[in-house]
């Protein structure tokens, strides 16, 4: 074993690198997303907030099946509200933030805006 001590220092040298990140991250609090105050007061959730963030990508494609197929275009949500089933009627001009701070946070791209006139503000 002549290169011995060369492997363990490369070895070293490695683990020592792969963790920087882990060790530079270590006891900072995370930010979260920012959201202005004015829109989450003007915005109504379609169903409560604790279904929405963990179901929304369902709801929405549910809301797209049956538009599509069944021509549907009133969805009754579970408090019995009846909702538009329109993304851009849902989403507005002052909300539109709401919805791009939580996906910027958690870099995901939403294909929602593929088929509808959204933040960007071009329809396909």
């Amino acid at each position: 074993m002549h290169k011995g001590g060369r492997i363990i220092a490369s070895l070293i040298i490695f683990v020592g690198l792969f963790t920087i990140p882990f060790f530079y991250n270590m006891g900072k609090a995370n930010a979260g997303p920012e959201i202005d105050a004015q829109q989450l007061a003007n915005f109504q959730s379609i169903e409560p907030s604790i279904n929405m963030v963990a179901n929304h990508p369902q709801l929405f494609n549910q809301w797209r099946n049956q538009f599509v197929q069944n021509g549907q275009t009133v969805y009754v949500n579970s408090e019995g509200k009846s909702i538009d089933i329109s993304l851009e009627k849902l989403a507005g001009d002052s909300s539109n933030q709401f919805c791009v701070s939580c996906h910027n946070y958690t870099a995901v791209k939403p294909t929602c805006w593929d088929c509808h006139s959204g933040p960007e503000g071009a329809r396909k």
